[in-house]
This record gives C-alpha cells, structure tokens and sequence, in this order.
C-alpha cells in the first residue's frame, strides 16, 4: 500500500499511511498576528480531517488552537508535554482526544506506531517564557518510516534518535528574512538527509507565510528555500529523491523495506 503525503503548507501536511489519517502541526489560518499567507490557498475542509493531530512544539505557528479547534470530535492530538500549563486555551478543545508526549514516547494510532523524538528548538511559548516544554519531532511507522522534524536544527546524535526512516518531512526555510538558532536553512536541511538517509524527503516550512509590510525584504528567503533544497540535495545527497510539492499538491510513495 503506498504512502501519500500532501502539503498544505508552512508545516501543515497530512500523511495517509495503513489506512490512518495524520496531521502535523495545523495552521489553516489566513493571518496569524504579523504574518499573512501569502502563498497557496488555504487548506479546505477535508484537510481539517484525522485520526491523529502532531504537534511539534508551542510556537503559534505550531501549535494553533483556532486551527486544532476544527478538528472533529474524537481526535487524537499529541502535544508536547506541559504544553496545557502553557497555552491555557488547549483545556477548552474538550472534544479532542489530548495527550502530552516527551522525547522516548510511543504511542499507536491503527497499525501505526508514533515515537516521539527530540528536536534542537526552543519550546517556550513566549520568547521570554519562564516555563518550557520540550519542542519534538515525530516519526510515523507504518508501510513506511516517516520522520516529521517540526522546527529543528542539526544536533550530534539525529542519526541516532530518529533513524533509519524512509522519507523525512524537513523544514526548509522560514516565516521571515533571518533564521535564528534551532532552524534548518535548505543546506542544514540537505545534511540532515545526508546523516538520516531516506529514500525520499518532502521540504516543507516555506514560501506560505511572511511578516505584513516586508514583501520586498530579502524576498529570496520566502521564494527559493524549495528550489535551493533539491538542487542542494541532488549534489550532496543523491540517494534521496526530493518532491517539492505546491500547496495542496500530493505524491504517493511505494516504500519498499
């Protein structure tokens, strides 16, 4: 049975995988404080549809009550543990299925096995935040091994934590002109293809939101991430072949182990 993967944008894509619907990180909203979407429309309604929601950590690109507030009643929702403390409206998404999660983690959804793993961010949910909770990464085991990074940067024991998978969902680029520390740029990115190995990888994490009034500030940034990742990966990393999907767009991978 093959994978398929559509990008709905930012972070946002839905993984079918053994006949289970997963969610990573859903943002369906048009503006979100000082970003609009400039690119791709937004997610419809069926987008909004899973068995299980991921998120990876706090930031409110991330983690979207509005947004997680559409899901239909009865889904699971991971979140990083402590997160209710932090973003109080996640107590009134009674009719989710909420479960707080730590690096080690695993949980089943169907005949997938979900582990948690870690991720090199901060996972605060105000920059200057007094309390923290651990911002994750999610690997998704079913026909294939799907590794969901969420926000990360490069850290020494990736490899390790998070392999062997097959296809690796990687951000690429950002919401803004400058990238801080915790962030993977499209070369960071093609070094994480290179120590994880996947035989295929979807950049996600660019060219869908940008900050009001700065259209014309290093504009490059918003663009090329997609483009600068498959062009980075075909000469550093041959073995993994790289999709770069539009907004909305799907591809179906046949994995075999």
């Amino acid at each position: 049975m093959p994978v398929e993967i559509t990008w709905w944008g930012h972070a946002t894509c839905t993984l079918t995988d053994s006949n289970v619907r997963v969610l990573t990180d859903p943002l369906f909203a048009r503006r979100l404080a000082h970003l609009r979407r400039r690119r791709g429309a937004l997610p419809p309604p069926t987008a909004w549809r899973a068995d299980v929601a991921l998120v990876s950590h706090l930031h409110a690109d991330h983690l979207h009550v509005p947004s997680l507030a559409r899901l239909a009643p009865g889904t699971r929702l991971l979140v990083p543990r402590g997160a209710p403390r932090q973003v109080p409206g996640l107590r009134r998404l009674a009719h989710l299925q909420l479960h707080e999660v730590a690096p080690g983690d695993e949980t089943r959804v169907g005949d997938l096995l979900i582990r948690v793993v870690p991720a090199l961010h901060d996972g605060r949910r105000l920059p200057l935040g007094p309390h923290r909770s651990p911002a994750l990464g999610y690997v998704v085991e079913g026909e294939a091994r799907t590794y969901f990074a969420g926000d990360t940067g490069l850290f020494d024991d990736m490899a390790k934590e998070v392999g062997p998978v097959d296809v690796a969902l990687l951000p690429v680029g950002g919401w803004g002109p400058y990238l801080g520390e915790g962030h993977l740029d499209a070369g960071r990115a093609v070094e994480a293809l290179a120590r994880l190995g996947p035989r295929s990888a979807v950049p996600v994490h660019y060219g869908t939101y940008w900050p009001i009034g700065m259209d014309a500030v290093r504009p490059h940034e918003f663009h090329t991430p997609g483009e600068e990742f498959v062009r980075l990966a075909a000469e550093r990393a041959p073995e993994t072949e790289v999709h770069r999907l539009g907004h909305g767009e799907s591809v179906r991978l046949e994995v075999a182990r």
